[in-house]
């Protein structure tokens, strides 16, 4: 998380949202040589105190865990590169705006029997974003097809005891130079959801030190 305050002043609420909504992050575990890391969709909970995910039984991350592990999962959003030049003022350096949220907690394995719940409440949040495509459901599967995919995943949650996040969007520059990096960066910049990371710079309030 960046260590300047102007980026850190969302409420846990706003952190909560975006990550429930975005639902896709980076899942990070400690070893005593380098860190595991997983890609993995998540559902979190409206309370924000805990996220339930699966991985495939031959994920290091699942040999790792003995009772419970501490991890991470971090979640990214727009994100893009502002030039100096943008500002309209002069003495500036680039920098890279972006969002992200960490959800940091227990991370433990769940009983097998409550992957096959955990895959239907999954695919019913994210097919409900598809309509009105008619949804997924596991019951389209034929049976032996099923059970063969559900001897290959495991279900796990991570159980959250802190929630950080950084929303770094020029906030610390004056309104009318943040407007001008918002609207190059949206033109002329790269990144990823760049129209987006324009609505986010344009929504906020800057620094009135």
């Amino acid at each position: 998380m960046h260590p300047n305050p102007a980026f850190r002043v969302e409420e846990t609420a706003r952190h909560i949202s975006f990550a429930r909504d975005r639902a896709f992050g980076v899942l990070a575990v400690s070893t005593e040589s380098a860190p595991l890391i997983s890609h993995v969709p998540f559902l979190l909970s409206e309370d924000g105190a805990l996220a339930e995910l699966h991985l495939v039984r031959s994920n290091p991350i699942v040999r790792a865990i003995t009772g419970s592990k501490q991890a991470r999962i971090a979640i990214v959003g727009p994100d893009g590169y502002v030039s100096p030049d943008w500002y309209g003022v002069e003495d500036q350096v680039p920098t890279w705006n972006y969002v992200a949220v960490h959800l940091t907690g227990q991370l433990e394995q769940r009983p097998q029997e409550e992957m096959l719940d955990l895959l239907d409440r999954q695919s019913a949040f994210y097919e409900a974003r598809l309509l009105p495509k008619p949804p997924w459901v596991t019951s389209k599967m034929s049976p032996d097809a099923l059970e063969r995919m559900m001897r290959m995943i495991v279900p796990l949650c991570l159980r959250i005891d802190d929630i950080q996040g950084t929303w770094k969007l020029n906030q610390n520059k004056t309104d009318t130079a943040r407007m001008n990096a918002a609207e190059h960066i949206a033109r002329d910049g790269f990144g990823s959801e760049l129209q987006a990371l324009q609505t986010l710079m344009s929504a906020v309030n800057s620094d009135p030190n």
